[in-house]
């Protein structure tokens, strides 16, 4: 009898573990998948109002917690506070909603949210002032009355986590809780964790629509391989080596260079050319996000954004990413058509000045990840045939439109991966060569599509310390057919320092009166205020070699 009961027991240890281990990988395996992290967004629920908000925190030892509340009163905000980063503990926000058509007189509704230690109603001056609830994690809430807070300009109709001090929150109408993050153990791994909130309905954003400018100019600058973290992040190799007590911020520095150069170049567009995003070190992609789109979206300026290969290696999928870049003001970003493969395979046509017809159209594509057959090509992906014909039928589709433009009607592409024929050295090139191209090991003749249809100018990121642009030119008559050209890189939480490499963009200027595309670079550091390597690559429509400095 002795040994069935010890032998029952061990038994039920046995399952009792199993179950750890199950709900345990459950609850950290699904709970964090890409698109969960985007669809609890409450911003998808129209006439939704928030009454109450709370925060649950649970122990990851414990086989039987899930950290959810009531399912059928509570909605699990799905980024765990911790990041997943604490040892023992994990929490979640949690709201309560109702739609407006079914508040009752006994509900409230939130019509403030503050963070902090003490009592918010200590510091407000009015004696009539509504009182402040207390919740976990430092929340207080002041909720009124249905009848009095059905003001869609004053209830939470959302709540949203972000993460970092440097969080932001470039969405209309949403508003971080500035400037205390939640108050929670930060034994267990605080990760600055920010509750942002919306009042009022959803923003419905249009697309802008990009002109050229009276003057006949367009300006286009490229950013590449931002490497943005969730927080701060830490540089790597800075240069100057040791500058500012050898202390340095990744993501204000690269922040800080971006905004500098988008104030001195007032560009008409940015190109965001893929690696925006440090997979390794953004466990909660959306606030990496936010950052560089903040900037843009302060200054008005229209932007395009294509993926590398580290921007769906943290929390976000690619084509959450783009679903998120869709909903974020001043994007043109599509997700393009989803019987070819990859997420970022489309079009944007620039007007011309007065006119409905197109001066320039820019193509977009995605060169994805990693070689998917790395035993026979090592390495990087390549552009697949059916993104190749997608582009070839889009620009000969085209073709008939354009030819009503009154001037040369001019067209260029950004990518991420460089094409294999970055790669050549019997080409002449302007910029600098300080690292082996990492193209892909299979030639997919990408490049022999874009002569054909006529693209003039190609431009890519990835390797951070090239920032040349190379000519191809016609085995047969030798005249310049394309420029391929690299942004170089802009982030610090990205490699550099290759040989003193400083950090640096590339800018584009069409002049749709010419038919001209000039380009040059400017530096993180330095020399600032120069133009490195400007040249004119097209003019009169035609791909033109490198003039002598």
């Amino acid at each position: 009898m002795t040994r069935r009961i010890v032998r029952t027991g061990i038994q039920l240890g046995v399952l009792t573990f199993i179950v750890f281990l199950l709900v345990f990988f459950l609850d950290n395996r699904y709970r964090v998948l890409p698109q969960s992290i985007h669809n609890h967004l409450p911003s998808h629920h129209e006439g939704l109002i928030i009454t109450d908000i709370t925060v649950n925190t649970c122990s990851s030892l414990n086989p039987l917690s899930t950290c959810k509340l009531d399912q059928d009163k509570w909605h699990r905000i799905e980024k765990d506070l911790y990041l997943n980063t604490g040892w023992v503990s994990k929490a979640y926000v949690h709201i309560k909603r109702k739609r407006e058509e079914d508040l009752t007189d006994e509900d409230r509704v939130i019509i403030d949210v503050r963070i902090g230690k003490m009592d918010p109603a200590m510091n407000e001056k009015s004696q009539a002032a509504e009182k402040w609830e207390s919740r976990p994690a430092g929340i207080w809430l002041k909720r009124s009355a249905k009848r009095h807070a059905t003001d869609s300009k004053k209830a939470v109709t959302a709540v949203d986590v972000l993460f970092g001090s440097d969080a932001v929150d470039p969405r209309p109408g949403w508003e971080l809780i500035q400037p205390t993050a939640l108050l929670l153990d930060t034994g267990s791994g605080s990760k600055d964790a920010r509750l942002s909130i919306r009042r009022g309905p959803v923003h419905k954003l249009e697309p802008p629509v990009p002109r050229i400018g009276k003057d006949g100019k367009f300006k286009i600058m490229q950013v590449s391989d931002l490497h943005l973290s969730t927080g701060l992040g830490v540089c790597r190799d800075p240069e100057p080596k040791g500058a500012n007590g050898g202390r340095c911020d990744a993501d204000p520095r690269t922040l800080e260079f971006v905004e500098r150069v988008l104030d001195e170049e007032n560009p008409d567009m940015v190109v965001l050319s893929g690696d925006q995003v440090n997979g390794e070190t953004a466990p909660d992609a959306q606030s990496a996000i936010f950052k560089i789109v903040q900037i843009l979206a302060e200054r008005g300026k229209p932007w395009a954004a294509i993926f590398g290969n580290h921007d769906d290696e943290g929390s976000l999928s690619r084509l959450n990413q783009m679903s998120l870049y869709n909903s974020l003001p001043f994007s043109l970003s599509e997700a393009g058509p989803n019987t070819i493969e990859g997420v970022g395979n489309y079009f944007v046509e620039v007007r011309a000045h007065g006119s409905k017809h197109s001066a320039l159209t820019l193509y977009f594509l995605d060169t994805h990840s990693y070689s998917p057959d790395e035993k026979r090509y090592e390495g990087y992906d390549w552009i697949k045939l059916k993104q190749i014909n997608w582009f070839k039928t889009t620009a000969q589709s085209l073709k008939e439109s354009h030819s009503h433009y009154s001037h040369i009607h001019l067209d260029m592409a950004f990518i991420h991966i460089p094409l294999p024929e970055y790669g050549s050295t019997t080409n002449k090139f302007v910029g600098s060569m300080k690292e082996q191209i990492s193209a892909p090991g299979f030639n997919s003749h990408f490049k022999d599509a874009l002569v054909e249809e006529g693209i003039k100018v190609v431009s890519c990121g990835h390797d951070h310390a090239n920032d040349y642009c190379m000519l191809s030119e016609n085995e047969s008559t030798k005249e310049g057919e394309l420029w391929m050209c690299y942004a170089g890189g802009s982030g610090f939480g990205g490699y550099g320092g290759y040989d003193g490499y400083i950090r640096r963009l590339r800018v584009f200027e069409i002049d749709a009166n010419q038919g001209r595309i000039s380009t040059w670079k400017r530096l993180e550091y330095g020399d600032i205020a120069k133009r490195l390597d400007e040249q004119v690559i097209v003019d009169s429509g035609r791909v033109i070699p490198p003039q002598s400095n």
